[in-house]
Protein backbone atom coordinates (compact mmCIF):
# COMPACT_ATOMS: atom_id res chain seq x y z
CA UNK A 1 0.00 0.00 0.00
CA UNK A 2 2.83 2.35 0.39
CA UNK A 3 4.19 2.24 -3.02
CA UNK A 4 0.48 3.05 -4.28
CA UNK A 5 0.06 6.05 -2.46
CA UNK A 6 3.45 7.29 -3.08
CA UNK A 7 2.37 6.36 -7.01
CA UNK A 8 -1.23 8.42 -6.02
CA UNK A 9 0.69 10.92 -4.08
CA UNK A 10 3.04 11.99 -7.38
CA UNK A 11 0.05 11.14 -9.74
CA UNK A 12 -2.43 13.87 -7.82
CA UNK A 13 0.91 16.02 -7.90
CA UNK A 14 1.34 16.18 -11.41
CA UNK A 15 -2.29 17.28 -12.13
CA UNK A 16 -2.32 19.98 -9.85
CA UNK A 17 0.74 21.89 -11.15
CA UNK A 18 -0.60 20.97 -14.56
CA UNK A 19 -4.57 22.58 -13.38
CA UNK A 20 -2.59 25.55 -11.24
CA UNK A 21 -0.34 26.35 -14.54
CA UNK A 22 -3.28 26.47 -16.78
CA UNK A 23 -5.38 28.93 -14.07
CA UNK A 24 -2.54 30.87 -13.38
CA UNK A 25 -2.69 31.46 -17.23
CA UNK A 26 -5.85 32.83 -17.48
CA UNK A 27 -5.45 34.75 -14.14
CA UNK A 28 -2.67 36.74 -15.75
CA UNK A 29 -0.05 36.66 -13.18
CA UNK A 30 1.08 35.57 -9.78
CA UNK A 31 3.67 36.11 -6.98
CA UNK A 32 6.16 33.25 -7.02
CA UNK A 33 6.32 33.74 -3.23
CA UNK A 34 2.12 33.61 -3.31
CA UNK A 35 -0.44 31.55 -3.09
CA UNK A 36 -0.15 29.95 -6.39
CA UNK A 37 3.23 30.05 -6.60
CA UNK A 38 3.36 28.19 -3.31
CA UNK A 39 0.77 25.69 -4.57
CA UNK A 40 3.43 25.29 -7.51
CA UNK A 41 6.22 24.22 -5.46
CA UNK A 42 4.74 22.26 -2.93
CA UNK A 43 3.51 20.29 -6.18
CA UNK A 44 7.17 19.81 -7.39
CA UNK A 45 7.99 19.34 -3.74
CA UNK A 46 5.52 16.43 -3.48
CA UNK A 47 6.51 15.39 -7.24
CA UNK A 48 10.47 15.14 -6.24
CA UNK A 49 11.55 14.38 -9.74
CA UNK A 50 14.65 12.26 -10.18
CA UNK A 51 16.26 15.12 -12.50
CA UNK A 52 16.14 17.31 -9.37
CA UNK A 53 17.72 14.20 -7.22
CA UNK A 54 18.51 16.63 -3.94
CA UNK A 55 15.71 19.37 -4.39
CA UNK A 56 14.10 18.98 -0.95
CA UNK A 57 17.20 18.29 1.20
CA UNK A 58 17.05 21.79 3.28
CA UNK A 59 20.96 22.46 3.37
CA UNK A 60 22.05 20.88 -0.01
CA UNK A 61 21.90 22.80 -2.86
CA UNK A 62 21.04 20.61 -6.05
CA UNK A 63 24.12 21.49 -8.95
CA UNK A 64 22.81 19.05 -11.28
CA UNK A 65 19.64 20.78 -11.25
CA UNK A 66 20.93 23.87 -11.54
CA UNK A 67 23.10 22.75 -14.27
CA UNK A 68 19.77 21.57 -16.88
CA UNK A 69 17.71 24.31 -15.96
CA UNK A 70 20.13 26.85 -16.79
CA UNK A 71 21.03 25.80 -19.69
CA UNK A 72 17.29 25.97 -20.67
CA UNK A 73 16.77 29.51 -19.38
CA UNK A 74 18.29 32.87 -20.34
CA UNK A 75 21.61 34.57 -19.35
CA UNK A 76 20.86 36.50 -16.25
CA UNK A 77 17.36 35.06 -15.27
CA UNK A 78 19.21 34.45 -11.73
CA UNK A 79 19.02 38.29 -11.46
CA UNK A 80 15.03 39.00 -12.47
CA UNK A 81 12.38 39.89 -10.04
CA UNK A 82 10.11 40.67 -12.84
CA UNK A 83 9.35 37.56 -15.73
CA UNK A 84 6.79 37.92 -18.66
CA UNK A 85 5.16 35.76 -20.73
CA UNK A 86 4.30 36.91 -24.05
CA UNK A 87 3.87 35.77 -27.60
CA UNK A 88 6.43 36.80 -30.56
CA UNK A 89 4.37 39.71 -31.73
CA UNK A 90 4.78 42.20 -28.62
CA UNK A 91 8.60 42.04 -28.81
CA UNK A 92 9.59 41.79 -32.69
CA UNK A 93 10.43 45.73 -33.67
CA UNK A 94 11.64 46.14 -30.03
CA UNK A 95 15.69 47.02 -29.20
CA UNK A 96 16.05 44.74 -26.61
CA UNK A 97 18.42 42.23 -26.10
CA UNK A 98 17.28 38.79 -27.75
CA UNK A 99 18.61 35.65 -25.30
CA UNK A 100 18.76 32.10 -26.57
CA UNK A 101 19.74 29.35 -24.15
CA UNK A 102 22.03 26.59 -25.34
CA UNK A 103 19.52 23.51 -24.74
CA UNK A 104 16.27 24.56 -25.62
CA UNK A 105 14.94 26.35 -28.78
CA UNK A 106 13.30 29.40 -26.96
CA UNK A 107 13.91 33.04 -27.46
CA UNK A 108 14.05 35.54 -24.38
CA UNK A 109 14.24 39.10 -24.17
CA UNK A 110 15.82 41.31 -21.78
CA UNK A 111 13.76 44.46 -21.09
CA UNK A 112 14.99 45.82 -17.89
CA UNK A 113 18.40 44.96 -15.45
CA UNK A 114 15.62 43.20 -13.57
CA UNK A 115 13.16 41.91 -15.92
CA UNK A 116 12.87 39.18 -18.50
CA UNK A 117 10.29 38.13 -21.19
CA UNK A 118 9.82 34.90 -22.57
CA UNK A 119 8.39 34.80 -26.00
CA UNK A 120 5.64 31.35 -25.99
CA UNK A 121 5.62 30.19 -29.82
CA UNK A 122 5.16 26.45 -28.75
CA UNK A 123 2.25 25.65 -26.26
CA UNK A 124 1.49 25.23 -23.10
CA UNK A 125 4.52 22.57 -22.72
CA UNK A 126 6.57 25.38 -22.92
CA UNK A 127 4.86 27.19 -20.16
CA UNK A 128 4.64 24.14 -18.13
CA UNK A 129 8.61 23.69 -18.56
CA UNK A 130 9.05 27.36 -17.72
CA UNK A 131 7.05 27.48 -14.60
CA UNK A 132 9.01 24.00 -13.63
CA UNK A 133 12.97 25.29 -13.92
CA UNK A 134 11.51 28.33 -12.15
CA UNK A 135 9.74 27.10 -9.33
CA UNK A 136 12.88 24.76 -8.99
CA UNK A 137 15.30 27.54 -9.20
CA UNK A 138 13.06 29.57 -6.38
CA UNK A 139 13.18 26.58 -4.34
CA UNK A 140 17.03 26.68 -4.43
CA UNK A 141 17.68 30.28 -4.00
CA UNK A 142 15.73 30.22 -0.69
CA UNK A 143 18.17 27.50 0.37
CA UNK A 144 21.08 29.97 -0.67
CA UNK A 145 19.55 32.60 1.36
CA UNK A 146 19.53 30.80 4.54
CA UNK A 147 22.65 29.74 4.20
CA UNK A 148 23.64 33.45 3.45
CA UNK A 149 23.09 34.68 7.38
CA UNK A 150 24.27 32.98 11.22
CA UNK A 151 21.89 32.59 13.57
CA UNK A 152 22.20 35.83 14.65
CA UNK A 153 21.24 37.50 11.39
CA UNK A 154 24.12 38.78 10.23
CA UNK A 155 26.25 37.84 7.40
CA UNK A 156 27.89 34.51 7.32
CA UNK A 157 31.44 34.19 6.70
CA UNK A 158 30.95 31.68 3.96
CA UNK A 159 28.96 34.58 2.14
CA UNK A 160 31.67 37.30 2.92
CA UNK A 161 34.28 35.16 1.39
CA UNK A 162 32.19 34.86 -1.38
CA UNK A 163 31.44 38.60 -1.59
CA UNK A 164 34.85 39.22 -1.30
CA UNK A 165 36.31 36.89 -4.04
CA UNK A 166 33.78 38.79 -6.87
CA UNK A 167 34.73 41.84 -5.54
CA UNK A 168 38.43 41.22 -7.01
CA UNK A 169 39.17 42.94 -10.43
CA UNK A 170 41.73 40.30 -11.67
CA UNK A 171 40.53 36.23 -12.42
CA UNK A 172 40.73 33.29 -9.59
CA UNK A 173 43.07 31.11 -10.52
CA UNK A 174 45.70 27.99 -8.77
CA UNK A 175 45.37 28.83 -4.97
CA UNK A 176 42.59 31.38 -4.65
CA UNK A 177 40.04 29.77 -6.62
CA UNK A 178 40.91 26.48 -5.14
CA UNK A 179 40.03 28.28 -1.81
CA UNK A 180 36.83 29.85 -3.35
CA UNK A 181 35.43 26.98 -4.16
CA UNK A 182 36.54 24.85 -0.68
CA UNK A 183 34.39 28.27 0.92
CA UNK A 184 31.43 28.16 -2.18
CA UNK A 185 31.10 23.75 -1.28
CA UNK A 186 30.64 24.81 2.58
CA UNK A 187 27.72 27.59 1.54
CA UNK A 188 25.93 25.02 -0.87
CA UNK A 189 26.40 21.79 1.40
CA UNK A 190 28.29 20.44 -1.22
CA UNK A 191 31.64 18.34 -1.64
CA UNK A 192 34.83 19.82 -3.04
CA UNK A 193 34.79 17.49 -6.02
CA UNK A 194 31.07 18.13 -6.51
CA UNK A 195 31.58 22.09 -6.29
CA UNK A 196 34.63 22.49 -8.38
CA UNK A 197 33.02 19.82 -11.25
CA UNK A 198 30.07 22.59 -11.25
CA UNK A 199 32.20 25.43 -11.24
CA UNK A 200 34.27 24.12 -13.92
CA UNK A 201 30.81 23.10 -15.90
CA UNK A 202 29.55 26.28 -16.08
CA UNK A 203 33.11 28.35 -16.93
CA UNK A 204 33.26 26.17 -19.84
CA UNK A 205 29.33 27.04 -21.00
CA UNK A 206 29.91 30.57 -20.09
CA UNK A 207 33.40 31.39 -22.12
CA UNK A 208 32.29 28.97 -25.30
CA UNK A 209 28.59 30.02 -25.49
CA UNK A 210 28.19 33.13 -23.28
CA UNK A 211 25.09 30.86 -21.63
CA UNK A 212 25.42 32.03 -18.18
CA UNK A 213 27.50 34.40 -15.84
CA UNK A 214 29.21 31.66 -13.79
CA UNK A 215 28.74 29.77 -10.59
CA UNK A 216 29.66 32.72 -8.30
CA UNK A 217 27.87 34.80 -9.81
CA UNK A 218 25.00 32.50 -9.81
CA UNK A 219 25.23 32.22 -6.30
CA UNK A 220 25.49 35.27 -5.39
CA UNK A 221 22.99 36.72 -7.10
CA UNK A 222 20.39 33.97 -6.75
CA UNK A 223 20.69 34.59 -2.60
CA UNK A 224 20.12 38.53 -3.21
CA UNK A 225 16.97 38.03 -5.19
CA UNK A 226 15.25 35.92 -2.44
CA UNK A 227 17.16 37.55 0.32
CA UNK A 228 15.23 40.66 -0.86
CA UNK A 229 12.38 38.74 -1.75
CA UNK A 230 12.45 37.30 2.04
CA UNK A 231 12.72 40.77 3.36
CA UNK A 232 9.76 42.40 1.17
CA UNK A 233 12.22 44.92 -0.58
CA UNK A 234 11.00 42.89 -4.21
CA UNK A 235 8.31 40.44 -4.68
CA UNK A 236 9.17 38.04 -7.39
CA UNK A 237 6.28 38.28 -10.21
CA UNK A 238 5.25 36.62 -13.02
CA UNK A 239 2.77 37.84 -15.62
CA UNK A 240 1.25 36.51 -18.60
CA UNK A 241 0.00 38.52 -21.18
CA UNK A 242 -3.78 38.44 -22.71
CA UNK A 243 -2.32 38.07 -26.44
CA UNK A 244 -0.29 34.96 -25.49
CA UNK A 245 -3.76 33.36 -24.17
CA UNK A 246 -5.23 33.71 -27.51
CA UNK A 247 -2.53 32.81 -29.50
CA UNK A 248 -2.10 29.65 -27.84
CA UNK A 249 -6.02 28.91 -28.00
CA UNK A 250 -5.89 29.62 -32.01
CA UNK A 251 -2.96 28.01 -32.74
CA UNK A 252 -1.46 31.00 -34.44
CA UNK A 253 1.42 29.88 -35.16
CA UNK A 254 1.09 26.36 -36.31
CA UNK A 255 -1.28 27.53 -38.77
CA UNK A 256 0.82 29.86 -40.66
CA UNK A 257 3.80 26.79 -40.23
CA UNK A 258 1.44 24.33 -41.88
CA UNK A 259 -0.11 26.89 -44.64
CA UNK A 260 3.86 27.80 -45.55
CA UNK A 261 4.76 24.10 -46.23
CA UNK A 262 0.99 23.39 -48.25
CA UNK A 263 1.71 26.38 -50.48
CA UNK A 264 5.20 25.23 -51.16
CA UNK A 265 4.25 21.65 -52.17
CA UNK A 266 1.74 23.44 -54.51
CA UNK A 267 3.97 26.05 -56.07
CA UNK A 268 6.49 22.54 -56.40
CA UNK A 269 3.61 21.21 -58.32
CA UNK A 270 3.59 17.83 -56.04
CA UNK A 271 0.21 18.08 -54.47
CA UNK A 272 -0.60 15.01 -57.11
CA UNK A 273 2.09 13.22 -55.79
CA UNK A 274 1.84 10.50 -52.61
CA UNK A 275 3.00 12.42 -49.16
CA UNK A 276 4.33 10.56 -46.09
CA UNK A 277 5.43 12.64 -43.40
CA UNK A 278 8.14 12.17 -40.67
CA UNK A 279 8.77 13.59 -37.85
CA UNK A 280 12.49 13.39 -36.69
CA UNK A 281 15.60 15.11 -36.14
CA UNK A 282 16.92 17.23 -39.86
CA UNK A 283 19.89 15.26 -40.01
CA UNK A 284 18.85 11.28 -40.47
CA UNK A 285 16.30 11.12 -43.33
CA UNK A 286 18.93 13.80 -44.77
CA UNK A 287 22.13 11.42 -44.03
CA UNK A 288 20.18 8.03 -44.84
CA UNK A 289 19.37 8.92 -48.39
CA UNK A 290 22.87 11.08 -49.23
CA UNK A 291 25.36 10.26 -47.62
CA UNK A 292 26.79 6.89 -49.38
CA UNK A 293 26.31 9.15 -53.10
CA UNK A 294 27.92 12.27 -51.67
CA UNK A 295 30.78 10.67 -50.41
CA UNK A 296 33.65 10.65 -52.34
CA UNK A 297 34.69 7.12 -53.96
CA UNK A 298 36.86 5.93 -51.31
CA UNK A 299 34.63 6.64 -48.62
CA UNK A 300 32.18 4.70 -50.52
CA UNK A 301 34.53 1.99 -50.60
CA UNK A 302 35.54 1.91 -47.34
CA UNK A 303 32.09 2.12 -45.47
CA UNK A 304 30.00 -0.12 -48.18
CA UNK A 305 29.76 -2.75 -45.73
CA UNK A 306 29.16 -0.41 -43.04
CA UNK A 307 26.29 1.85 -43.01
CA UNK A 308 26.37 3.55 -39.42
CA UNK A 309 30.81 3.41 -40.39
CA UNK A 310 29.57 5.98 -43.13
CA UNK A 311 27.39 8.21 -40.57
CA UNK A 312 29.70 8.61 -37.69
CA UNK A 313 31.95 9.39 -40.95
CA UNK A 314 29.93 12.24 -42.17
CA UNK A 315 28.53 14.21 -39.26
CA UNK A 316 30.96 16.68 -39.89
CA UNK A 317 30.29 16.69 -43.53
CA UNK A 318 26.72 17.65 -43.35
CA UNK A 319 26.56 20.94 -45.69
CA UNK A 320 28.20 19.11 -47.56
CA UNK A 321 25.75 16.15 -48.08
CA UNK A 322 23.26 19.18 -48.06
CA UNK A 323 24.75 20.76 -50.82
CA UNK A 324 24.95 17.69 -53.02
CA UNK A 325 21.35 16.79 -51.94
CA UNK A 326 19.98 20.41 -53.18
CA UNK A 327 20.46 19.23 -56.37
CA UNK A 328 18.96 15.52 -56.24
CA UNK A 329 15.02 16.40 -54.90
CA UNK A 330 16.32 17.97 -51.28
CA UNK A 331 14.81 21.24 -50.47
CA UNK A 332 15.25 23.11 -46.58
CA UNK A 333 12.63 24.65 -45.71
CA UNK A 334 13.71 26.84 -42.59
CA UNK A 335 10.16 28.05 -39.91
CA UNK A 336 9.07 31.62 -40.58
CA UNK A 337 6.11 31.19 -38.46
CA UNK A 338 7.60 31.58 -34.43
CA UNK A 339 6.89 27.54 -34.24
CA UNK A 340 11.08 26.94 -34.47
CA UNK A 341 10.07 23.89 -36.06
CA UNK A 342 12.43 23.90 -39.98
CA UNK A 343 11.12 21.07 -42.05
CA UNK A 344 12.97 19.53 -45.41
CA UNK A 345 11.15 18.35 -48.82
CA UNK A 346 12.27 15.16 -50.66
CA UNK A 347 10.80 14.33 -53.65
CA UNK A 348 11.94 11.13 -54.52
CA UNK A 349 11.37 11.07 -58.17
CA UNK A 350 14.91 13.03 -58.23
CA UNK A 351 16.83 10.40 -56.32
CA UNK A 352 16.51 7.70 -59.38
CA UNK A 353 20.20 8.43 -60.23
CA UNK A 354 21.67 8.62 -57.13
CA UNK A 355 23.14 5.19 -55.97
CA UNK A 356 21.51 4.32 -52.15
CA UNK A 357 24.07 2.97 -49.69
CA UNK A 358 23.94 -1.21 -49.90
CA UNK A 359 22.73 -1.82 -46.56
CA UNK A 360 19.58 0.39 -47.94
CA UNK A 361 17.24 -1.76 -48.58
CA UNK A 362 15.20 0.67 -51.11
CA UNK A 363 15.88 0.56 -54.99
CA UNK A 364 15.60 4.21 -56.33
CA UNK A 365 15.26 3.34 -59.75
CA UNK A 366 12.26 1.31 -59.08
CA UNK A 367 9.82 3.59 -56.70
CA UNK A 368 6.59 3.16 -57.72
CA UNK A 369 4.39 5.79 -59.79
CA UNK A 370 3.55 8.20 -58.73
CA UNK A 371 6.78 8.99 -57.08
CA UNK A 372 6.17 9.75 -53.14
CA UNK A 373 6.98 12.79 -51.65
CA UNK A 374 8.71 13.02 -48.05
CA UNK A 375 8.49 15.51 -45.95
CA UNK A 376 10.98 15.85 -42.70
CA UNK A 377 9.68 18.12 -39.91
CA UNK A 378 11.62 18.85 -37.11
CA UNK A 379 10.86 18.00 -33.43
CA UNK A 380 7.69 19.70 -31.83
CA UNK A 381 7.62 20.02 -28.22
CA UNK A 382 5.60 18.48 -26.23
CA UNK A 383 1.35 19.89 -26.54
CA UNK A 384 2.83 21.66 -29.94
CA UNK A 385 2.71 18.50 -31.42
CA UNK A 386 -1.01 18.77 -31.69
CA UNK A 387 -1.20 21.73 -32.76
CA UNK A 388 1.08 21.61 -36.17
CA UNK A 389 -0.01 18.10 -36.65
CA UNK A 390 -3.55 19.22 -36.52
CA UNK A 391 -3.09 22.27 -38.77
CA UNK A 392 -0.90 19.72 -41.17
CA UNK A 393 -3.41 17.64 -41.75
CA UNK A 394 -6.76 20.33 -42.19
CA UNK A 395 -7.26 20.77 -45.80
CA UNK A 396 -7.76 24.58 -44.61
CA UNK A 397 -3.89 25.44 -44.24
CA UNK A 398 -3.23 26.05 -47.66
CA UNK A 399 -5.48 27.43 -50.20
CA UNK A 400 -4.14 24.60 -52.62
CA UNK A 401 -4.29 21.95 -50.60
CA UNK A 402 -6.33 19.00 -52.71
CA UNK A 403 -9.65 17.69 -51.21
CA UNK A 404 -8.76 13.93 -51.29
CA UNK A 405 -5.94 13.85 -48.84
CA UNK A 406 -2.21 12.81 -50.32
CA UNK A 407 -1.12 12.02 -46.90
CA UNK A 408 0.22 8.13 -46.83
CA UNK A 409 1.72 7.80 -44.07
CA UNK A 410 3.22 9.79 -40.90
CA UNK A 411 5.97 8.74 -39.11
CA UNK A 412 7.60 9.61 -35.68
CA UNK A 413 11.21 9.01 -34.83
CA UNK A 414 12.10 10.65 -31.42
CA UNK A 415 14.34 10.17 -28.61
CA UNK A 416 12.41 8.96 -25.36
CA UNK A 417 13.26 7.85 -21.73
CA UNK A 418 12.97 3.72 -21.33
CA UNK A 419 11.81 2.51 -18.00
CA UNK A 420 12.17 -0.89 -18.88
CA UNK A 421 15.51 -1.00 -20.60
CA UNK A 422 18.83 0.51 -21.15
CA UNK A 423 20.58 4.24 -23.10
CA UNK A 424 20.74 3.13 -26.76
CA UNK A 425 17.17 0.69 -26.74
CA UNK A 426 14.88 0.59 -28.99
CA UNK A 427 10.75 1.59 -28.20
CA UNK A 428 7.87 0.82 -30.15
CA UNK A 429 4.44 2.14 -29.52
CA UNK A 430 1.17 0.35 -29.72
CA UNK A 431 -0.64 2.90 -27.24
CA UNK A 432 0.29 6.71 -25.67
CA UNK A 433 -1.04 7.41 -22.30
CA UNK A 434 -1.44 11.39 -21.33
CA UNK A 435 -0.12 11.71 -18.07
CA UNK A 436 -2.41 14.49 -16.21
CA UNK A 437 -4.60 14.06 -19.30
CA UNK A 438 -7.57 11.72 -19.18
CA UNK A 439 -6.39 10.84 -22.76
CA UNK A 440 -5.35 7.39 -23.87
CA UNK A 441 -5.08 6.07 -27.61
CA UNK A 442 -5.08 2.80 -29.03
CA UNK A 443 -1.78 2.94 -32.08
CA UNK A 444 -1.65 0.70 -35.08
CA UNK A 445 1.68 0.64 -35.41
CA UNK A 446 3.27 -0.13 -39.05
CA UNK A 447 6.64 -1.18 -37.26
CA UNK A 448 7.34 -4.26 -35.24
CA UNK A 449 10.26 -5.91 -33.78
CA UNK A 450 10.86 -7.75 -36.54
CA UNK A 451 11.95 -5.00 -38.65
CA UNK A 452 14.47 -4.31 -36.55
CA UNK A 453 17.99 -5.88 -36.04
CA UNK A 454 18.18 -8.79 -33.67
CA UNK A 455 21.14 -7.83 -31.71
CA UNK A 456 19.54 -4.87 -30.19
CA UNK A 457 16.67 -4.53 -28.06
CA UNK A 458 13.02 -3.50 -29.09
CA UNK A 459 10.57 -2.94 -26.10
CA UNK A 460 6.88 -2.63 -27.72
CA UNK A 461 4.57 -1.18 -25.46
CA UNK A 462 2.37 1.63 -24.49
CA UNK A 463 4.62 4.82 -24.41
CA UNK A 464 3.86 7.58 -21.65
CA UNK A 465 3.34 11.05 -22.64
CA UNK A 466 4.52 13.28 -19.77
CA UNK A 467 3.59 16.70 -18.95
CA UNK A 468 7.39 18.22 -18.92
CA UNK A 469 10.99 16.50 -18.78
CA UNK A 470 11.70 18.12 -15.32
CA UNK A 471 7.74 16.45 -13.95
CA UNK A 472 8.96 13.18 -13.96
CA UNK A 473 8.45 10.71 -10.64
CA UNK A 474 9.65 7.27 -9.65
CA UNK A 475 6.81 5.83 -8.01
CA UNK A 476 4.41 7.09 -10.86
CA UNK A 477 6.70 5.78 -13.79
CA UNK A 478 7.30 2.26 -11.64
CA UNK A 479 3.48 2.32 -11.29
CA UNK A 480 2.75 2.52 -15.14
CA UNK A 481 5.60 -0.18 -15.97
CA UNK A 482 4.97 -2.86 -13.22
CA UNK A 483 1.26 -3.12 -13.02
CA UNK A 484 -1.15 -3.83 -16.24
CA UNK A 485 -0.37 -0.74 -17.98
CA UNK A 486 2.63 -2.50 -19.05
CA UNK A 487 4.30 0.65 -20.19
CA UNK A 488 8.01 0.66 -22.17
CA UNK A 489 9.02 4.49 -21.59
CA UNK A 490 8.34 8.17 -21.79
CA UNK A 491 8.64 11.47 -24.17
CA UNK A 492 5.99 14.22 -24.49
CA UNK A 493 4.90 14.50 -28.25
CA UNK A 494 3.31 11.33 -29.41
CA UNK A 495 -0.06 11.23 -27.48
CA UNK A 496 -0.65 15.01 -29.05
CA UNK A 497 0.70 13.71 -32.20
CA UNK A 498 -1.95 10.71 -32.03
CA UNK A 499 -4.60 12.99 -30.90
CA UNK A 500 -4.56 14.87 -34.15
CA UNK A 501 -4.21 11.80 -36.11
CA UNK A 502 -7.55 10.27 -34.57
CA UNK A 503 -9.12 13.60 -34.93
CA UNK A 504 -8.34 14.06 -38.86
CA UNK A 505 -10.08 10.72 -39.49
CA UNK A 506 -12.72 11.45 -37.53
CA UNK A 507 -13.22 14.33 -39.72
CA UNK A 508 -12.21 12.94 -43.19
CA UNK A 509 -9.36 14.99 -43.51
CA UNK A 510 -6.74 11.47 -44.08
CA UNK A 511 -8.18 8.15 -45.03
CA UNK A 512 -8.56 5.79 -41.95
CA UNK A 513 -5.41 3.34 -43.81
CA UNK A 514 -3.29 5.82 -43.49
CA UNK A 515 0.04 4.09 -42.39
CA UNK A 516 1.13 5.67 -38.86
CA UNK A 517 4.61 4.61 -37.21
CA UNK A 518 6.01 5.45 -33.37
CA UNK A 519 9.88 4.05 -33.16
CA UNK A 520 12.11 6.11 -30.03
CA UNK A 521 15.85 4.94 -29.50
CA UNK A 522 16.04 5.47 -25.35
CA UNK A 523 18.07 8.89 -24.86
CA UNK A 524 18.00 8.48 -20.93
CA UNK A 525 16.24 5.67 -18.03
CA UNK A 526 14.63 8.28 -15.15
CA UNK A 527 14.52 5.19 -12.79
CA UNK A 528 18.06 4.82 -12.71
CA UNK A 529 20.24 7.50 -11.16
CA UNK A 530 23.15 8.60 -13.35
CA UNK A 531 21.17 7.64 -16.46
CA UNK A 532 18.67 10.97 -16.36
CA UNK A 533 18.15 13.69 -18.75
CA UNK A 534 20.72 15.43 -16.35
CA UNK A 535 23.17 13.18 -17.07
CA UNK A 536 24.05 14.41 -20.56
CA UNK A 537 23.64 13.30 -24.10
CA UNK A 538 24.29 9.90 -25.72
CA UNK A 539 26.77 11.23 -28.08
CA UNK A 540 28.05 9.28 -30.46
CA UNK A 541 26.22 5.77 -28.86
CA UNK A 542 23.20 7.32 -30.10
CA UNK A 543 23.88 7.44 -33.92
CA UNK A 544 22.73 3.17 -34.48
CA UNK A 545 20.02 3.55 -33.08
CA UNK A 546 18.39 6.81 -34.56
CA UNK A 547 19.84 5.64 -37.94
CA UNK A 548 18.24 2.29 -37.54
CA UNK A 549 14.76 3.54 -36.64
CA UNK A 550 15.68 6.12 -39.84
CA UNK A 551 16.53 3.22 -42.29
CA UNK A 552 13.82 0.99 -41.08
CA UNK A 553 11.39 3.74 -41.72
CA UNK A 554 12.44 4.23 -45.03
CA UNK A 555 12.60 0.92 -46.62
CA UNK A 556 8.50 0.54 -44.96
CA UNK A 557 7.76 3.82 -46.42
CA UNK A 558 9.72 2.99 -49.75
CA UNK A 559 11.17 -0.43 -50.19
Amino acid sequence: MEEISRSLKGRIAIRTFKITADALLLRGHYKISGPSGQTLENALRALSPEIYGVMNDPRTIDLNGLEYVLDRLPRGIERCSRIVLTAREDLEATSFERIVPPKRRRVSYRVGENEMCFVITRGLSEIYDILTHLTFLHIEARKIALQMRDSEGNAAQEWKELEKNLGQSEELQGKELDHALWNLSLLLGRAFHETKEAYEYFEESRVELQANNGLLHIIRDLGKLMDSEMNRAHELTMMFTPVLGHTILNQVYGKKWAKRIWDTLSDLGLLDRPIHIVSANLHSVLNTLYAYAAAPQEERDKYRDDFYGLIQASRQEVHHVEKYAAGHGFLSLPDESGTQIDCQIIDTARLTDIPPHPELRIAFDALPDPKPVILVMDYAFGTQAFEVMDELLDPASGEARPKQSPVRSISVMGKAGTICGKKGDIMLANAHVLEGWPHNYIVENDLSRDDFAPDIDVYTGPIITVLGTSLQNRDVLERFQKTSWKAVGLEMEGGHYQQAISAAIIRGHIPRDVKVRYAYYASDNPLVSGQTLASGSMGASGIRPTYMITKVILEKMLG
